[in-house]
Order: C-alpha cells, then structure tokens, then sequence
C-alpha cells in the first residue's frame, strides 16, 4: 500500500510540473505579422506629409484607411493565437492528466511486481538460507524436465534430491519416471519402494512391497529390498519369516558390509534376545550349568572378547556384540567404555564408523 501511495505522488508531482507552465499567460510578439505593415504605412505617411509630396486632406484620408486595416488584422492575430493557445492547452492538460498515468502503469506492470512482498534492508543483509542453493537447482532442474519429459537420466538426479527436501511425492514421481525412462533395475525399485514406505509414515504399503519384490526378482542380492521385505513381515505378524528374511542376509553378508549392524538389531528386536556373545554349541553347554557358573563363563568370554578387539579393532560387529553384552549384564559403564573404544578404534575408517553409529543408534545409544 505504501508503494502504491509513493507512486501515486510521483505521478502527480509530475504531472504538476507539466501543468504549470500551461497556466502561465506568454506576452504577445510585438513584430511581424500584417499588423505591423500597417504602423509602418502610418509612419510613411507622416514623413510624406512633412516633406510636401501629398496634402493634408490626402494623408488623414489615408491614415483612416490604413487605421481600419490595422484594427481589423490586429483582431484576427488576436483570434488565431487565442485559438491556437487553447488548442494546444487542452491538448497537454489531456495528455498530463491521462496519457502519464496510463503510460506509467503499461510500463510498471510488465517490468515491475506489483504483488511482490516488503523486504526490509533488514532481510536483504540476513545470510541467505542453506537450502536455497539446493531449491533453486530443484527448479532449474524442474524446468528442464518440463521441457524434456523423457529425460530418465534427469528424473534420476531428481529422485533423491526431492526425498532430502521431504517432497515424497514429487519423488515417487521421479523414480517412476527414472525407471520407464532410464531403465528397470533392482536399485530404482528399492529406492521406489523406500520413499512409498516414507510417505506411508514407515508402513510398508502393498506398493512399496511390490516395488521391494521386483527390485529382489531383477537382483537377489539387493540389500535395501531384503531388508524392507523382512520389515514388510514383521509389520504384518510373520517373525519367523523375517527372522529368515534377516538371517540370511547375514549369512552370506561381508563382515564390512555397512547395514549389517541395522539387520542385525532388527533381527535381535524380533527375537527379543541380544545377538550371541557366545557361539551356539557354548550357548547350548551353557545351559546345563548352574546359575553363577554360567554367568561366570559368560563374563570370562566377554571379557576375552574384548581383549581381542583391543588387538583388533575393525571388527564392528565384534564391538556391537560387547556393548550389548555389557548392557545385558546391567554394566552400562563397561558399555559406555566400550562404546568410545569402538569410536576410537575406527575413527579413521568412515565405512566402518558409519556402521558402527547406525549399530550404536538401535541399541539406544547416541550414534
């Protein structure tokens, strides 16, 4: 509103400005014209008469003469030049009055925002959001697409980037775009089916399952869909077919492999037990023994467990087990300890410290 105003005051100054000299009354020329022939015919007359070439009665009779014309060629002047004045007036009071106004805003309205917010200095000299960067690339990424709809490789960078900003639906979008343009492959499905059970609210919807199935049918081996299909069946009440799903991916997994420590604290949530210190065959022995003898077997071998990590300490998942081992046994300070020995051990290796932070995180401690 406040914009509005200024313009408003701006026009009017000027149109002000246009208008003053219009009012101001111009001084008649004194030279030229018929009626000036005239007075110079006058003068002639008075220098004959005073040199004898005609008579007195010949030089009234002629002033008389000449006196009519010069009235009458002095009022027609007077007409056309008040005619001629307020012509042009009216003319410029017009186009100051309208033509300005009008001419300002077929100009503004192209070229300026008249529906553009305030923005205080206050604003301008703020940081600029760290978003922004990102958002402005969305768009001109956006716009291409637009352009180009076929463009799989375009929907694939788009994919993810939408994800980050929370505009699952958008990336839904992009990925089945990504896939009829760019290809079918078990890593698209996977992403697809991740962002369908995001923008469910991490429920495994039956197409988020169906995009998990044909990522596991084009790759069998693909990390990300087996393990959303362990989740699909344990969010619908099968435990013992996630527990399968689960377990074989940790059988034929790297010791490295990075979502191993994830799988391994789903497969240890669904159980209700902690993944084994011991190995199955001592589990199995231990159970005949009497209470303080099986616990003292089972702190002997913790104990030696963490003595090997000290002379070796890349082994996350060895790490895992001991800090679960000392929660278990009600020891949190041991598992604190353990916890800032594993950090150090691989702080050098990010694969590795990566691992070990998502591990950390399901067993509830800050990863």
């Amino acid at each position: 509103m406040t914009l509005w105003l200024v313009f408003a005051l701006m026009t009017a100054a000027a149109i002000f400005a246009v208008l003053l000299p219009l009012g101001l009354r111009g001084s008649p020329s004194s030279d030229g014209g018929e009626a000036s022939v005239y007075g110079d015919q006058l003068a002639e007359i008075d220098r004959d008469v005073a040199s004898g070439q005609i008579g007195k009665p010949e030089a009234d009779a002629a002033r008389v003469e000449i006196g009519r014309r010069l009235i009458a060629a002095a009022n027609q002047e007077a007409r056309l030049a008040l005619t001629s004045n307020t012509t042009w007036r009216r003319a410029a009071a017009v186009l100051a009055l309208v033509g300005l106004p009008v001419l300002t805003i077929a100009v503004y309205l192209p070229l300026g925002s008249p529906r553009l917010g305030d923005f205080p200095l206050a604003e301008r000299s703020r940081a600029p959001d760290g978003t922004q960067p990102l958002e402005a690339m969305v768009a001109q990424v956006e716009q291409h697409l637009e352009k180009n709809p076929t463009d799989g490789r375009g929907w694939n960078v788009l994919a993810p980037v939408l994800v980050r900003l929370g505009r699952y639906d958008d990336a839904i979008m992009a990925y089945r775009n990504a896939i009829s343009y760019a290809g079918d492959t078990a890593e698209r499905h996977a992403d697809l089916g991740e962002v369908m059970a995001a923008a469910a609210g991490g429920v495994i919807t039956a197409d988020a399952k169906s995009e998990f199935e044909r990522a596991v049918a084009l790759d069998a081996n693909d990390a990300k869909a087996s393990y959303f299909l362990g989740l699909a069946a344990e969010q619908d009440g099968r435990r013992a077919d996630a527990v399968s799903i689960w377990q074989a991916m940790l059988d034929k997994a790297p010791q490295n492999a990075p979502w191993r420590a994830a799988v391994q604290a789903a497969l240890t949530r669904v159980t209700g037990a902690t993944a084994p210190v011991l190995s199955n065959d001592t589990m199995a022995a231990a159970n005949g023994m009497a209470a303080g003898d099986r616990e003292a077997m089972i702190r002997s071998m913790v104990e030696r467990l963490a003595t090997r990590l000290k002379q070796n300490g890349n082994d996350v998942e060895g790490w895992l087990r001991l800090v679960r081992a000392y929660m278990v046994m009600g020891d949190r300070d041991k598992a604190r300890g353990a916890e800032a020995s594993a950090r150090e051990a691989v702080a050098n290796d990010s694969e590795r410290l990566k691992q070990l932070k998502e591990g950390l995180k399901n067993l509830g401690l800050d990863g």
